[in-house]
């Protein structure tokens, strides 16, 4: 199984979900070819736009990549995963002296000038807002071109610091994209890859879970222990045990992190009592 391995700011978050999938990456600073933990792996260390690259052209099986360079380059991939890691827009940006009531000028006397990594997706962006601007590649630090060398950028950005940083206001948004698992799709009609495909992205997705999720446990007397029960968003049903003594009932369920701050204070007025949180590492519905 020929694995890619992004390089770059996705990195270490990556090398960070598979560790908690239980999959070292073995490697040092100016390594290119990591060992993973799990046999069967042959892997390589890659700039994203050329795992996507390598993916479509078949010399790589799997790798992890941005979902703009997929669309950048229009290669035709399995999405296998939507890590949700590294979110960020692609937006078109410009200095505020190119803006009328927020929106983007066209200058009378020249060509608007446009520049980005993305040759495609700017392209397009283009078409439909300013037709017949000039298009100038860029290779990185693509900010710094406003205002003397472009009137506008197409670029990623996550907070919109580096944007502000630079004087630009952003005018429109081009795609959404975040860290992503592709496959080449004739590595997924081999079936000893798609098994072992398959098996990465559940060991993968049960992190991913766990993650949105953590696990709540509480007593209940039998009196008050249907009305809680209704109360608790669990995956399916809640784990009900009696507790000693005719003491009540002991309630485990995992539910969603972000419904935390307001299913706490629910359960401790239905009646709930010695309500521990803690994490899960892995869940796998």
């Amino acid at each position: 199984m020929h694995l890619a391995l992004p390089k770059g700011r996705m990195h270490a978050e990556v090398i960070d979900l598979l560790a908690a999938a239980g999959i070292r990456v073995r490697t040092d600073a100016r390594a290119y070819r990591p060992q993973l933990s799990v046999p069967g792996f042959e892997t390589k260390l890659l700039k994203p736009q050329n795992i996507v690259g390598m993916l479509a052209e078949g010399s790589r099986d799997v790798g992890f990549a941005g979902a703009d360079w997929v669309a950048e380059k229009e290669v035709d991939l399995v999405e296998l995963l939507d890590t949700e890691l590294d979110p960020v827009r692609i937006v078109a940006a410009a200095p505020s002296s190119m803006l009328a009531n927020g929106r983007l000028q066209m200058p009378r006397d020249r060509q608007l000038v446009v520049t980005s990594e993305y040759t495609r997706l700017t392209s397009r962006w283009i078409e439909a807002n300013c037709p017949g601007a000039h298009f100038v590649r860029s290779y990185g630090a693509t900010e710094v071109f406003p205002p003397e060398d472009a009137d506008v950028i197409v670029d990623n950005t996550a907070t919109g610091a580096t944007l502000e940083a630079n004087a630009l206001t952003i005018v429109g948004e081009v795609m959404r994209s975040s860290t992503r698992l592709f496959a080449n799709r004739v590595a997924m009609q081999d079936p000893g890859k798609r098994r072992r495909i398959e098996d990465l992205v559940l060991c993968l997705r049960a992190v991913l879970e766990a993650r949105r999720r953590a696990m709540i446990e509480l007593n209940v007397s039998e009196r008050e222990m249907q009305a809680v029960v209704a109360a608790l968003p669990c995956m399916r049903q809640p784990t009900v045990s009696p507790l000693s003594c005719d003491g009540g009932y002991a309630i485990r369920a995992a539910v969603l992190r972000r419904k935390l701050p307001a299913l706490i204070p629910t359960l401790k007025a239905l009646g709930a009592s010695d309500i521990v949180v803690s994490a899960c590492e892995q869940i796998v519905p």
